[in-house]
């Protein structure tokens, strides 16, 4: 059995490749191992979000605090809260992040195929996330 003490990993900053604002990334588990699967408890400061992205196997994020939005290409914006659960299927372009008045904290678990969890793409704009 392994226990991972919280804060036991340092904090790393989300770079700017890959976010909008600030965003703080706690690694939970497998952070940088090619295991399976891997988790981080992410938090972004109100208006931070991620770049569009996809995932090979998909991606769950559990909404822990603050208020959110998530976005599928093609769909509506949606607002997440506390206890809600966010599936993005495998190759789905999506982004998430805090709405513009409210932190946001989730957990993030992802799955990796070939040693990739993720394909990082354009940033989303003021105006896509203002929509």
């Amino acid at each position: 059995m392994d226990i991972i003490r919280a804060g036991s990993t340092p904090s790393a900053k989300g770079p700017g490749d890959w976010f909008t604002g600030t965003v703080r990334i706690d690694g939970l588990f497998n952070r940088f191992a090619p295991d399976r699967v891997q988790g981080a408890h992410v938090t972004f400061e109100p208006g931070a979000r991620t770049a569009w992205h996809t995932h090979p196997l998909g991606q769950t994020l559990i909404v822990t605090s603050g208020s959110g939005r998530v976005q599928r290409e093609g769909g509506p914006i949606e607002t997440v809260h506390p206890g809600d659960v966010v599936w993005f299927a495998p190759g789905e372009k999506h982004w998430h992040g805090a709405s513009p008045e409210t932190a946001l904290t989730h957990i993030a678990l992802q799955e990796v195929e070939n040693g990739k969890v993720v394909d990082w793409l354009e940033h989303v704009s003021d105006a896509q996330y203002g929509a």
